[in-house]
């Protein structure tokens, strides 16, 4: 199958065209479920700011139409919360605009993270998503087994999140 983008490491000048896609994905993918006021207020720049920090912190990764627009992206790393013992790795974001959604750009970011947590001798991984995103499914589709469910707030609504996990990221793909 002829692919019509490529996944590759994210470099600092990337960093607004990553914004561009969060804050655009945010939009579309969270509408009718986090509250207007927040998503309105997303701002490109601030979100920009946030990820040159974060491509130099953690593994990042961009996937690139065949004309090198970024459409989606990827980041992770080891666990944050501390509270999932038996899983060492996180995927922390994965967000890819509504158009390229269904054509394998997700599952090559996925694919690139664990390669990424693999590198780093991790074997377990876990992501948190919004019970009501309907991209959820996605991480079943992968072998991602819920594990847990957590209470967040954004712009003062309670969300629901659902915490998968993969003990063994060998198997995923």
């Amino acid at each position: 199958m002829d692919k019509n983008f490529k996944i590759r490491k994210a470099v600092a000048s990337d960093a607004k065209g990553i914004a561009k896609v969060h804050v655009d994905s945010w939009r579309t993918t969270y509408a009718n479920i986090v509250p207007d006021e927040y998503l309105t207020n997303l701002s490109y720049e601030n979100r920009e700011q946030n990820w040159i920090k974060n491509i130099s912190n953690d593994a990042v990764f961009v996937a690139e139409n065949n004309v090198g627009q970024i459409i989606g992206f990827s980041s992770g790393g080891k666990e944050r919360s501390g509270n999932y013992i038996d899983f060492e790795g996180e995927l922390y974001a994965i967000y890819l605009l509504k158009e390229f959604q269904g054509q394998g750009v997700g599952r090559a970011l996925v694919t690139a993270i664990v390669e990424e947590l693999k590198g780093l001798g991790l074997r377990s991984m876990l992501v948190l998503v919004l019970k009501d995103n309907p991209s959820r499914h996605f991480y079943e589709t992968l072998g991602g087994k819920m594990i847990d469910t957590v209470e967040i707030q954004i712009a003062g609504k309670k969300l629901a999140e659902l915490v998968y996990g993969w003990e063994d990221i060998r198997n995923i793909f």
